[in-house]
């Protein structure tokens, strides 16, 4: 009896299932078209699917009629100063009474999806002209700025040091259409969307897209723009915006025959940028396009751009092998970001890297900076030290650029940087080419997003498929490049063993084995890898490689002067270093030595500050810990800092180290509070803002140089040399010092941080994965023979 029930539903679903199968399949079709370029595919995108039309809001006849615009000195596109246009001229907003519901409304208006913040006095500089809205208070509901409650337009007791600013989200009003109901030429452009669309195949099949159709989506449709009062400072700044530097000449009369034959759909409006936008919402709206049916532009073409990319973004096809990101050797410098494109700004003069003091540090200043490295303009400049604190000088201060110098060098600024800390370092954020490396590696099974067993796309039996990655020899440096490579900062910890987070069964096969990294990749796939003889005893699954991410890490810095300045020769005698020579601190000859005599000890104080976002902890967890009988406190690392003393050529000549640390707040900044101490099985690290202090007359801190003969030699310090903590930068680890010793007495001189060397730890790093490599190889042709000798 179950039986025509069962019937009678089945008849009534199978027309809708067969009706969605239908369309499913003509999506697949219809992709398949736009692959290989067939008309209904051809170019991606076009033509678009009718989309529900974004109105204007309906205002009651006698609400005046405004436009708003953000100005000022700005540190995103998306922020900046209040500015009102009333009756022909334009003004500012009273903070008086303003709060977040009015920076809701202000942002709606002008496209944003919602409001982030605001900002009293005059934070984006003082504006000019009258102050049309004083005492502005909003519900958050209304349409219009000019609905909300006020003294009344142009009626206000303020000056312009109480200039409203606000800052609006990134994400735009879906289907948002730019309606110009005043025929203002002064306003800057609002749309939806921007993207530049690749027309002819060979640009098709590059990453990133570098060439084709400029189209800006308004009211929910991708549109393109006639090219009649287009400028190559237009051009300049779409390129920025997607990443690239500089814009270049491209071959103008295939894209006229394009259009010929595929009817353009055009915008109403064309552009007009100055050239030093950092985004084309900073550009000003140009003439109203004379378009008849909205298919011609006063014989002109679609606009089209082609950018050059930076030297690391070289467009190569889609299978090709991209060289890992290489900084060009310049006098600027990016530091302590986690990702390509964004850090703490450095620059060399004299010989010393220093940093640069926020005080109007702009979004102008920030993309120089960026094209200047071979990124596009600046998508954020960063103030008071947000990526890290710097160490050095502070080379530069009050930057003024007009936004077409070729270095920040060039522009003018002010040589006395009094008053200016290492708190006030300027940072950037860069606008940088989309490569599409995040979709070919994820993270799953962990408990959020930042973590994960680590699982590649790779191409396999002629298709696309995901698989592990084997966990051998895979620490902190492989692990940075995972989350650099899915944009989710650094690395927190790399695991070799991931049983506890369960993937898709489909993907547990091994399929990326040898993984060596040398931190600087953009994707795992640029890392030394084997190729497809695969080698993993472990095998994948339970064993398969994985990480956790996070926003923020340490930035360990050693003080070079605190070195120089307490550095001396001491004579001890050997019953008096029981407990060094248990900790292996002296030289092998050492055990050779009688009691009664006497090693020579170069000793020197050690301070080593966090200047970083995020506290440094031991990787061991607390039970781990090592109980030191001769110190009385548990040690929390196993090898935290080396010592080598070096001759001229690099040759290690004497070493010492501390075989096991505790580490500790010794002191911090004004206003920061200690949170570590290793008294009392207390908690171990270094606070960021605060330094741990080794002092010279500690077991341990010093090089054994009783076998050195007289000479010149080069002293150098390697913190975290393992990479066992992950740290935002690893390059300031190091620190070098001349040094002289003439048989009686020493002098340490010129000390610096050695971040133009490579330290010993990353030569052997690469000396090892050279070897792995090359005993790969060497396995694989002696299978092969094998298999050829066999057959």
């Amino acid at each position: 009896e179950h039986i025509p029930v069962y019937t009678t539903m089945l008849a009534a679903w199978s027309l809708p299932c067969c009706f969605t199968i239908l369309l499913g399949l003509l999506e697949l079709c219809r992709a398949q078209y736009e692959h290989l370029g067939y008309p209904h595919g051809y170019p991606q995108g076009y033509p678009e699917p009718e989309q529900e039309q974004y109105s204007a809001p309906e205002l009651p006849p006698d609400t005046p009629r405004i436009q708003l615009r953000l100005a000022g000195d700005k540190r995103k596109h998306n922020e900046g100063r209040v500015e009102v246009f009333y009756d022909g001229e334009w003004g500012t907003v009273c903070d008086d009474d303003f709060s977040i519901h009015s920076a809701q409304v202000v942002c709606r208006e002008l496209g944003y999806l919602e409001a982030v913040s605001w900002f009293p006095s005059s934070k984006y500089g003082k504006g000019e002209g009258r102050i049309w809205f004083d005492n502005v208070q909003c519900t958050g509901k209304e349409k219009t700025l000019a609905l909300c409650t006020s003294n009344g337009i142009g009626v206000s007791d303020c000056k312009h040091t109480e200039d409203v600013g606000v800052v609006c989200s990134d994400k735009r009003i879906p289907g948002f259409k730019f309606i110009n109901t005043m025929a203002n030429n002064s306003l800057n452009i609002q749309v939806e969307d921007v993207r530049i669309r690749a027309i002819l195949s060979s640009y098709r099949k590059r990453i990133p897209v570098t060439e084709g159709y400029v189209e800006v989506k308004d009211g929910g449709k991708w549109k393109q723009i006639c090219d009649v009062e287009w400028t190559k400072h237009n051009s300049r700044v779409i390129c920025g915006m997607f990443g690239f530097p500089t814009e270049r000449k491209y071959n103008a009369r295939v894209y006229k025959m394009f259009a010929r034959r595929r009817k353009p759909s055009y915008w109403d409006y064309s552009v007009n940028c100055t050239g030093n936008e950092a985004h084309v919402s900073s550009c000003k709206l140009g003439h109203a396009v004379a378009a008849k049916a909205n298919t011609t532009c006063g014989g002109g073409t679609p606009v089209v751009v082609s950018c050059v990319p930076g030297r690391a973004f070289s467009p190569t096809p889609m299978t090709g092998f991209r060289k890992a990101f290489r900084q060009e050797q310049t006098l600027v410098r990016l530091r302590g970001g986690a990702i390509v494109g964004e850090g703490r700004v450095e620059v060399l003069k004299n010989g010393e890297w220093g940093t640069i003091c926020d005080d109007n540090w702009s979004l102008l200043s920030a993309t120089v900076v960026c094209r200047e490295l071979g990124f596009g303009s600046a998508k954020e400049a960063l103030s008071g030290g947000r990526l890290g604190q710097g160490m050095g000088p502070v080379h530069m201060n009050e930057i003024e650029c007009s936004g077409f110098e070729k270095s920040i060098t060039e522009c003018f600024f002010n040589k006395e940087s009094l008053g200016c800390s290492h708190e006030e370092d300027a940072a950037v954020r860069c606008n940088v080419p989309a490569m599409g490396f995040q979709e070919r590696l994820r993270l799953s099974g962990g408990r959020n997003p930042n973590e994960g067993r680590v699982e590649v796309l790779v191409e396999r039996n002629g298709s696309q498929a995901w698989g592990t990655v084997c966990s051998d020899g895979w620490g902190t440096i492989e692990a940075m490049v995972v989350c650099r490579q899915l944009d989710l900062g650094f690395a927190s910890n790399a695991f070799q063993e991931t049983w506890y987070w369960p993937g898709e069964v489909s993907a547990d096969p091994v399929v990326m084995s040898g993984v060596r990294c040398s931190g600087t990749e953009m994707s795992l796939s640029q890392c030394l890898h084997h190729g497809p003889h695969l080698t993993c005893p472990k095998g994948g699954g339970r064993n398969a490689a994985g990480v956790s991410c996070s926003e923020t890490a340490p930035d360990l810095v050693l003080n070079p002067q605190i070195v120089e300045q307490t550095t001396y020769m001491e004579d001890r005698p050997m019953f008096m270093l029981q407990c060094a020579y248990e900790e292996n601190c002296l030289s092998t000859t050492s055990s050779e030595t009688p009691a009664s005599s006497h090693r020579r000890l170069l000793r020197f104080s050690s301070q080593i500050h966090n200047n970083g976002q995020s506290d440094f902890r031991p990787k061991a967890e607390r039970h781990s810990w090592v109980w030191h009988d001769c110190h009385s406190h548990y040690h929390s690392m196993e090898v935290f800092t080396h010592y080598d003393l070096l001759s001229l050529n690099g040759t290690k000549v004497a070493e010492g180290h501390k075989a096991s640390f505790c580490l500790e707040d010794t002191e911090c900044e004004e206003g920061i509070e200690k949170r570590y101490e290793c008294a009392n099985f207390g908690e171990q690290g270094i606070t960021v803002g605060c330094w741990d202090t080794y002092r010279h007359d500690i077991d341990c801190q010093w090089i054994d140089i009783t076998d050195i003969k007289p000479g010149d030699y080069i002293f150098q310090v390697v913190i975290n040399p393992n990479y066992e903590v992950p740290e935002s930068d690893y390059s300031n680890n190091f620190m070098k010092c001349r040094c002289r010793y003439d048989g009686h007495r020493i002098w340490m001189y010129s000390c610096h941080n050695g971040e133009a060397m490579v330290h010993q730890a990353l030569v052997e790093r690469l000396f090892y994965i050279r070897h792995s490599v090359l005993l790969h190889c060497s396995t694989t042709l002696l299978e092969l023979k094998d298999h050829f000798t066999h057959k």
